[in-house]
């Protein structure tokens, strides 16, 4: 049967990503996308792609990932979720399954991603919850983050943030790029266009290194402008990254 003829469906994926070398399938390694694959093909009774929004890397985790694949299943959309949970491990989850039409993409439809990085700021490690936020016991000072955050929203070269180059353009729009306080626990919140590799957990590492008063809050402009990812701060560790939500207009 022909892809024109099949159902394309859209899955909204939540996932914990400590024990998966990343989204995309890989040859040796647990992966979120085989797992899905192999959960979905059991359920559907036929071999399936899926199709990410774009690929998490390990240990990255996840409330809202986008994914689409085609079947030839007449499975209600409403059954889905429930049917591929009972197909797949504990920590990845189906929440949500919808029809779309024939030419939505998961990847190429996407309009915006929000992620939102967590850090537990204080001298005591965490023990509830450590997995999904990266400790730091340095004390931070978090106008100066602020400040700097605010200079990455718009149109910018991200090639200072990107630890490999995909030959896809470093031109990105930042839409939102704020930090939230709720007591020991700092959030950054940040929407785009898109995401070059690493480019949050960068962005993250240098707004670290400014809140440590490594640098002042004004370095960002100059590292936005010298392109070299040698100049800005270290990647943040992947395990407190989360990918909120892909935006899409349908």
């Amino acid at each position: 049967m022909g892809d024109e003829l099949l159902r394309n469906v859209k899955l909204t994926i939540e996932y914990d990503g400590t024990r998966y070398h990343g989204w995309q399938r890989q040859a040796n390694a647990a992966t979120i996308q085989q797992e899905l694959e192999e959960g979905i093909a059991r359920v559907v009774g036929h071999a399936v792609t899926l199709y990410g929004s774009g690929r998490t890397d390990a240990g990255v985790h996840a409330l809202g990932q986008v994914a689409h694949f085609r079947t030839s299943s007449r499975i209600p959309a409403g059954q889905l979720p429930h049917a591929i949970n009972a197909a797949i491990p504990a920590d990845i989850a189906v929440v949500r399954a919808e029809d779309v039409s024939a030419d939505f993409h998961a990847r190429y439809s996407a309009k915006r991603k929000t992620y939102r990085y967590s850090i537990v700021n204080r001298p005591v490690r965490p023990a509830v919850g450590a997995a999904f936020v990266y400790w730091l016991r340095l004390p931070l000072d978090l106008a100066a983050m602020r400040l700097a955050a605010e200079r990455f929203l718009g149109e910018h070269d991200f090639a200072a943030f990107e630890s490999h180059s995909a030959g896809e353009g470093t031109v990105r729009t930042v839409l939102r790029s704020e930090w939230l306080r709720d007591g020991e626990r700092l959030d950054y919140w940040v929407t785009a266009n898109g995401f070059l590799y690493n480019m949050v957990r960068a962005m993250v590492g240098t707004l670290i290194e400014i809140g440590a008063s490594r640098r002042p809050p004004e370095d960002v402009a100059r590292l936005l402008a010298t392109r070299d990812r040698k100049l800005a701060g270290r990647t943040a560790p992947a395990k407190g990254l989360c990918l909120m939500s892909v935006d899409y207009d349908l």
